[in-house]
Formats: structure tokens, C-alpha cells, sequence
């Protein structure tokens, strides 16, 4: 069966449908308590970081924890005064995931341009798993 739309039209379309933010507009909101930096990669993807404050959810499970009526809700994500931005590698993934959240209701929602890849191109803070694991046991 031939693919009739293939993925670059199916992220230009989410491209076109979510709030897309520069690594400099999200690191200006890193320490926003209304917002909640999601990273949306693969578990093994994350051995080179991750966004410093970032939560993880990834991609396989992100609409079931994001649905209160789901077994797998996770109730970070009932919280409606924040706004999630999520990332991935690229910024493929994180489009995709932002139109389906829009898709299924949220409207606090968005993504990063380029993912993690530009995020750290651009030098933009990072933690490992590690130290991410100890700052939170200091909250």
C-alpha cells in the first residue's frame, strides 16, 4: 500500500496548527512556574541530557498520561494554569505531539524549533539524569 501523506507533510500541517517557540524564547520561561518543559524522547535517547527542569513522558505514552480518564494519567498534566512545551530530538515529534494534545483538547500546549539538537547547538542549559535526580530529592 502506497504512503499517500508522508511525515514532512504530516509536520508541515502540525507546524502550521501549534505554538512553535525558539530556544531563546524558552529559556527566557525556564524558571516560569507556569511552565512545564516536557521531553518527549525515547528513554534512550536521554543519556546525552536533557532540558534542565524537563519531565519526561515519553512519546508512546504522552496521550495517555495526559488523559484523566486514562489508567496511565499522570496528574502533572491536570494542571491547566501551566503551558507545556514539549521536545524531541528535531522538532518532528514534539510538532506531531503538540497537534495531537491540541487534537484531544489542550490548548496549553506547544513545541521548541529543532528539538534538543538546536537546544543544545545553541548552548541552552542541560542536566543529566543524575544531576536531574538530585535536584529534585532537594525540592
Amino acid at each position: 500500500m502506497p504512503i499517500t501523506k508522508g511525515f514532512r507533510a504530516l509536520v508541515e500541517e502540525a507546524m502550521a496548527e501549534v505554538k512553535t517557540y525558539s530556544v531563546a524564547q524558552v529559556q527566557q520561561r525556564l524558571h516560569d512556574a507556569d511552565v512545564q518543559i516536557v521531553d518527549i524522547r525515547d528513554v534512550r535517547e536521554l543519556s546525552d541530557g536533557t532540558v534542565v527542569g524537563a519531565f519526561h513522558a515519553p512519546r508512546c505514552m504522552l496521550e495517555f498520561w495526559v488523559d484523566p480518564e486514562s489508567p496511565y494519567h499522570k496528574k502533572i498534566f491536570a494542571n491547566e494554569a501551566k503551558e507545556f512545551i514539549l521536545f524531541c530530538g528535531a522538532g518532528w515529534r514534539s510538532a506531531l505531539a503538540a497537534k495531537t494534545l491540541q487534537d484531544m483538547g489542550m490548548t496549553n500546549v506547544a513545541h521548541i524549533d529543532g528539538g534538543y539538537a538546536e537546544w543544545v547547538k545553541q548552548g541552552a542549559p542541560t542536566e543529566t539524569l543524575e544531576q536531574q535526580k538530585v535536584r529534585r530529592a532537594a525540592k
